[in-house]
């Protein structure tokens, strides 16, 4: 299987800011509940190098699209952000129309620092509300309460944030029908211009896998998911990925970027990145040191972990991310970001349309009903060699 690329992905970057005021019970994300202060200034010394670093291997390509995540990014000062902004404006050729989100969680801000936040030139704000009933945010550990969702949407659009999106949960521990609905009413009632509504899974390595809480009945979940998708259907919000909702004009152009397979930097510990490379035909991956003290100590080496994608895992990874998409992908997007042939798949194009987890519309694809409820299933056939049956 051969690659060759014409031209080069779009291009996002990522930073990874990981202390939280308490980690959650559920979050398999790479953050530390802080103790004490925040090191931020030496991390954000840290950051500028690290960028220095990855600036070498850009040449002169444009980042559309700039991400701030963690842990909570919000605890940082506005004035460490922008310094980490400005070494990013003078470093990187941005787009006219660069789109620069910032995470933040209820419990960890106030109306001042979002105001600095939206001058300093973050222009999109995504706030991990999760639910607005104060019962299931105690449930999954959050530190905020339902009044604190309303008040954090509230305050970024006083702030002049008008792209906004908020998190949404849905399966939690004791929730019912009723305080599902509630959930949504409130959300869409608040009109954020983004909705990401996820279901709760107990991942490896979080609290909640270790001892597991009493979770809705899996028919139960099935129907949130189905009342939740209506409800923003009702309410003007587009379905456009699995777990993402946008109104008109609004989607999130980071997340799309990594759903299209595009490129991405990625600095701050844990970070990953991807960049496809013109001149030689390959994908590399990057990933740097987890652990924020080692992160900074092995930054000024330019440490970091590297892997050249081969052909077979380049068409995984483009699945895993595209088949998320609602509408799905053209043949030429698949060849023009993986640099690979549709020949070269096309047994397993068929096996999937066989089995009626994928639709063949020409030079387009999307995955069924059935495919969606099977997602993991279908991505699964693009795996190299793949040993796991598919559920009928």
């Amino acid at each position: 299987m051969d690659q060759h690329f014409n031209v080069s992905p779009p291009l996002s970057l990522y930073i990874h800011l990981p202390w939280c005021v308490r980690k959650c019970p559920y979050c398999d994300f790479n953050s530390y509940s802080a103790i004490g202060a925040i090191p931020e200034s030496a991390y954000v010394d840290a950051l500028l190098r690290d960028l220095d670093n990855e600036l070498v291997q850009l040449g002169k390509r444009s980042v559309k699209t700039v991400f701030m995540g963690g842990g909570t990014p919000s605890l940082f000062s506005p004035e460490a952000l922008n310094r980490v902004l400005t070494k990013i404006r003078t470093g990187l050729s941005l787009s006219s129309e660069v789109e620069i989100t910032l995470e933040a969680n209820p419990g960890a801000i106030d109306q001042g620092k979002f105001k600095e936040f939206n001058a300093i030139g973050i222009n999109r704000l995504s706030i991990g509300v999760q639910s607005f009933n104060n019962e299931s945010l105690r449930e999954i550990g959050r530190i905020h309460d339902g009044t604190d969702g309303h008040r954090a949407v509230e305050l970024a659009r006083k702030s002049g944030f008008n792209n906004l999106n908020i998190d949404l949960m849905y399966g939690l521990p004791g929730q019912t029908k009723e305080m599902c609905v509630a959930d949504l009413r409130t959300a869409v009632r608040l009109a954020p211009s983004h909705i990401s509504y996820y279901h709760l899974t107990l991942e490896p390595r979080t609290l909640f896998y270790s001892r597991p809480p009493v979770l809705p009945q899996e028919s139960l979940v099935s129907d949130m998911e189905d009342i939740g998708r209506k409800i923003f259907l009702n309410h003007d919000y587009t379905q456009y990925e699995v777990s993402a909702y946008a109104q008109s004009g609004m989607r999130s152009r980071h997340n799309l970027n990594y759903w299209e397979f595009g490129d991405y930097l990625g600095i701050g510990a844990g970070a990953h990145g991807k960049l496809t490379h013109i001149a030689t035909h390959l994908i590399h991956r990057s990933s740097k040191s987890r652990q924020p003290k080692r992160y900074m100590e092995s930054v000024s080496h330019g440490a970091q972990q590297r892997q050249v994608l081969t052909p077979e895992d380049t068409v995984f990874e483009f699945m895993l991310n595209a088949l998320r998409l609602h509408k799905g992908f053209s043949l030429s997007l698949f060849r023009e970001r993986t640099g690979i042939s549709v020949g070269e798949i096309s047994n397993h194009l068929e096996s999937a349309a066989e089995q009626g987890l994928l639709r063949i519309d020409g030079s387009h694809l999307s995955t069924t009903h059935l495919g969606r409820r099977f997602l993991n299933d279908l991505i699964m056939l693009f795996m190299p060699d793949p040993v796991h049956p598919v559920r009928g």
